[in-house]
């Protein structure tokens, strides 16, 4: 009986797997810690590492490309089909620090399996993540009969990302040639849960300031001069209570303009999810759900900004008491911004805002930080499509969606490129992503290499339907 194409697939992941797992510990071996100046060498050769391993998989180019930080790797496999569309994989090989004294049951660089997990910093974040479309385009080869793959496949392994990516929009703005493609594939991502496949449609954008209120010229006393001076400590707090309103919307002045609102079938697919509100907040270690009037709590965390207050201080805060007008408070608060927010445009209404609220007599003073643009794929993108599809192959059940409230690079790539950024990962919230015992799921580990293998192939049928 001949075999389907998805059973030469499984076969093919099956025969290979025990040296695709024995190559993934030998790079996990490798303490990639970016944060750590002591561990620049280890990422250097993590990056080199992995360029020779991608040219023996059969990229036809591999390079590390070095940054003012931390190495990239880019590598590249032309399809040998004409018009074929051109995908680049995102991911990063640098880790989160860890050592066997933070609470670790085995030495994070020195990779083990335990029922069925393979236990390892980056083993989930992002290393196997990473790892497993090397297998997944040999298996896609494999099915296929191809000596290439069907799409222009490329490349790119930030060495920085659990630094905060300072320096990756400049690599990608200076290599935006060598990058340009038509679809970019995350793989730095996460599912709802092992039971309940997940594709992630949109990353939360981010801005950041600290509010700075000078009043007196010095510490005054509060019984001499309070009541007839302003007193900075008191415009900070006023000026957080302004913040939002009494529906817990941000009462920012144009804050909310281009929002792209949530559908109708979005919201519909969101309360298809089987959260449960009670163990959320056990995880949230809070004891009520807050938010935005009119919307669920994962359309709050997915698909509304938010502001926050981060920190806010001001004045005497040791023991006992000291009868002051401080001279100076201070307020940090953090926005997270959706789909049509610009953040250029935010920054204006806060220093807006923040110039109203403050009285006569205190000075305002605001810093931003560099901001991360939002990044959101239309539900019917014929590519979002063929990530769906492909999942669906691997495991056998219905793929459903989901967004993520943090922020990233991936709206970098969007932006520079000009391309739909669509996510495929494999990890669930138990992998423990920076925390102790980091590890992945070595079924969902091969489900994900399986997904990367029918991927392709999809991608290069529908994509003519791409608008």
């Amino acid at each position: 009986m001949s075999q389907t194409p998805d059973s030469v697939v499984r076969t093919y992941i099956e025969q290979h797997r025990t040296a695709f797992l024995d190559d993934l510990a030998e790079w996990l071996r490798i303490p990639s810690v970016s944060a750590q100046p002591d561990h620049a060498p280890d990422v250097r050769r993590s990056a080199d590492w992995l360029a020779a391993k991608l040219k023996e998989t059969g990229f036809t180019t591999a390079e590390v490309w070095q940054t003012p930080g931390a190495p990239a790797v880019f590598a590249e496999w032309p399809s040998d089909d004409p018009g074929a569309p051109t995908v680049l994989v995102y991911g990063h090989h640098d880790v989160q620090p860890a050592a066997l004294e933070d609470g670790w049951d085995s030495d994070p660089f020195e990779p083990v399996v335990r029922e069925g997990r393979l236990y390892a910093r980056g083993a989930a974040d992002d290393k196997g993540q990473v790892f497993f479309h090397t297998l997944g385009v040999r298996a896609h080869l494999a099915a296929t009969g191809r000596t290439s793959p069907a799409v222009n496949l490329k490349l790119l392994i930030e060495g920085e990302e659990e630094s905060g990516s300072p320096h990756f929009r400049a690599l990608v703005e200076s290599r935006a040639g060598r990058l340009a493609a038509d679809a970019v594939i995350v793989s730095d991502t996460g599912m709802w849960s092992r039971d309940t496949p997940t594709v992630c449609t949109g990353m939360r954008g981010l801005a950041e300031c600290e509010i700075r209120l000078y009043g007196p010229d010095q510490d005054i006393h509060s019984g001499s001069f309070g009541g007839a001076v302003p007193n900075p400590a008191t415009a900070a707090a006023r000026l957080v209570a302004a913040l939002h309103d009494e529906h817990a919307r941000v009462a920012i002045p144009g804050f909310y303009d281009g929002v792209v609102e949530l559908t109708d079938r979005e919201r519909e697919l969101f309360a298809e999810l089987p959260f449960d509100e009670e163990q959320w907040l056990r995880t949230a270690k809070s004891h009520a759900a807050h938010g935005e009037a009119g919307h669920t709590t994962l359309e709050r965390v997915w698909a509304r900004p938010t502001a926050e207050v981060n920190g806010i201080g001001g004045g005497y805060q040791g023991p006992g008491s000291k009868t002051i007008i401080p001279s100076t408070a201070m307020v940090k608060l953090s926005f997270r911004l959706v789909a049509g927010q610009d953040p250029d445009h935010v920054e204006k209404a806060v220093r807006a805002w923040a110039a109203e609220q403050a009285p006569a007599g205190i000075r305002c003073e605001i810093a931003f930080g560099a901001a991360t643009r939002p990044c959101l794929t239309p539900l019917d993108h014929p590519a979002l499509q063929s990530v769906v599809r492909a999942m669906g192959r691997a495991f056998g059940t219905t793929v459903r969606f989901t967004r993520e409230g943090g922020s990233g690079p991936a709206a970098d790539l969007q932006e520079v490129l000009d391309a739909p950024v669509l996510f495929l990962g494999i990890s669930v919230p138990s992998d423990g992503w920076h925390a102790p015992n980091e590890k992945v799921e070595l079924d969902l580990l091969l489900k994900g290499v399986e997904t990367s293998a029918h991927l392709w192939g999809d991608l290069a049928e529908h994509w003519p339907d791409a608008p």
